[in-house]
Order: C-alpha cells, then sequence, then structure tokens
C-alpha cells in the first residue's frame, strides 16, 4: 500500500505490516513539503533508511516496534528485514536544485562522502516475506559499492526515487540501478502527489518516466498484492501508484490539528 512520497506499508501472508519512511514537514515550519504531518496509521512495525523529515516520521505510526536506520537483521513471524548501511545519494548534478550546492554555499556543510554529517548516512532495507524479496531503497546512492550489490542479492520488487525534478537522482541513475538489480517490478516513489505534496517541495510526478517505460503499468488504486507465481515472469516491469494514496486525503488534509 502506497501513502505518498517515499512510504509504503507491506502485509505479510500472516497480516504482519511494516510501514517504510512515514513523511513529515521540516520541523522548523519555514517550508512545508507535505499540507499536514503523515497520518496516524496503526501498523506492526515501522522502518525509517534515514534521519531526513521525508523518511523519519516513526512517531506518527501507532507501532508496536520502531526500527530506526537497521544494521543488521531483524526477524518476527514471517517477515524478515535486513538493513545495509551505505549513504544517501549525493550526485545532485541532474536535479532541477543543485542541493549539494546550496548546502555547501548556505551551511558551509559539505555531504560528500565518507565525512558526510551523520543525516547522510542511509540505510537500504530489504524486506523478505511471502518469498518475495523487496528492497526500499530510499534515498541511497546509485553507485554502492560491490559488497552491498552482493548483500542485497536477488531482488523482486525495487523501490525506487524518482521524479521528474530529478530531485533524488537523475534518470540514467535510476536505469544503472535497475539494470544491476534486475528486479521483476520496479515502483517508483518521491515524486509529487497534488493532494499530499506541496509545490514548495519542488518535486514533479514521476509521470514521464513512466510514460517511456515499455510495459509500464498505471495502477488504478493504492494497493496492489503480489505472490511470487504473479512476478515470476515479469522482467523490470514498472508499476506506478500514480496520485493513488493509501488515506482519505480531503480528511486529513481537513481535519483539527492534534
Amino acid at each position: 500500500a502506497f501513502f505518498g512520497s517515499s512510504a509504503f506499508r507491506i502485509t505479510s501472508p500472516a497480516g504482519i505490516s511494516v510501514m517504510c519512511d512515514p513523511w513529515r514537514n521540516f520541523p522548523t515550519r519555514r517550508w512545508d513539503w507535505y499540507f499536514r504531518d503523515f497520518p496516524r496509521v496503526p501498523v506492526d512495525i515501522g522502518v525509517s533508511t534515514h534521519a531526513h523529515f521525508d523518511h523519519d516520521a516513526l512517531h506518527r505510526l501507532d507501532a508496536h516496534v520502531l526500527i530506526d536506520r537497521l544494521i543488521g537483521t531483524y526477524t518476527f513471524g514471517d517477515v524478515t528485514i535486513k538493513g545495509i548501511a551505505d549513504k544517501h545519494e549525493t550526485d545532485s548534478s541532474s536535479a532541477i536544485y543543485d542541493f549539494k550546492k546550496i548546502i555547501l554555499d548556505f551551511d558551509g556543510i559539505d555531504i560528500t562522502p565518507p565525512n558526510n554529517p551523520r543525516s547522510w548516512d542511509h540505510c537500504l532495507i530489504v524486506i523478505e516475506t511471502g518469498g518475495l524479496r523487496i528492497v526500499d531503497w530510499g534515498d541511497n546512492r546509485h553507485n554502492p559499492p560491490d559488497e552491498v550489490w552482493d548483500m542485497l542479492g536477488k531482488i523482486d520488487i525495487a523501490l525506487l526515487p524518482i521524479d521528474s525534478s530529478r530531485h533524488v537522482m537523475g534518470w540514467h541513475q535510476v536505469q544503472h540501478i535497475i539494470d544491476r538489480l534486475k528486479p521483476h517490478v520496479v515502483v517508483p516513489h518521491h515524486y509529487y502527489i497534488y493532494d499530499v505534496v506541496q509545490r514548495m517541495s519542488t518535486l514533479q510526478t514521476a509521470d514521464a518516466w513512466v510514460e517511456e517505460q515499455e510495459g509500464a503499468v498505471w495502477l488504478d488504486g493504492p494497493t496492489k498484492t503480489y505472490t511470487p507465481e504473479s512476478v515470476a515472469k515479469l522482467d523490470r516491469v514498472v508499476h506506478y501508484f500514480g496520485p493513488h494514496v493509501a488515506f482519505d486525503t480531503e480528511v486529513w488534509r481537513t481535519a483539527e490539528e492534534e
């Protein structure tokens, strides 16, 4: 189930639910990406890939277990979650706004690995359940070292950051990840949704990229069920949630402040 931005809820055959990367607005409130903070959602396990506001709102979840920047393995029931330590993407040369240059010029901070600030460290999250291996790429760099690719192994479904502003990475970098992983299914995230994400985020939709992908499927709702059998014959097929999210956006936007 897609919850906008980079948030996905994955539910196992046994009914265990995992929410990846719930979002919030930047704490200073000087510029809001979202109309509101993440909706209150009940979930068994919450996971965050890195300490950026659009990925780390674990406190917004009504959860049993919270896992922040996992390195190692967590197993419960029929779900195994593996965290692989790496780095956030810092090559912003394809982006409309060169965030690396902006951060350096205005804040005096060099985000280039390996001596980057901690918030630019990143954990790739691999969720194994129901015979499927799903990678939440988050905002990880497109070119991790070989040992990271080896740890990722065979991936069935890849959740990748894709939008027309190239905010996280350029489309050629996305293609590099797809070519390296060779997943059955590619699911875009981290893009603009008109009634969830505000225009000041500078994000755009992923429509243009999806339109270029042969055999891409525009999903007609915010949820999709996968089994090993249903993906076995698919080869890097794009499944795009588009504007669909798994909560009532009107109720969310108009509710009284908590």
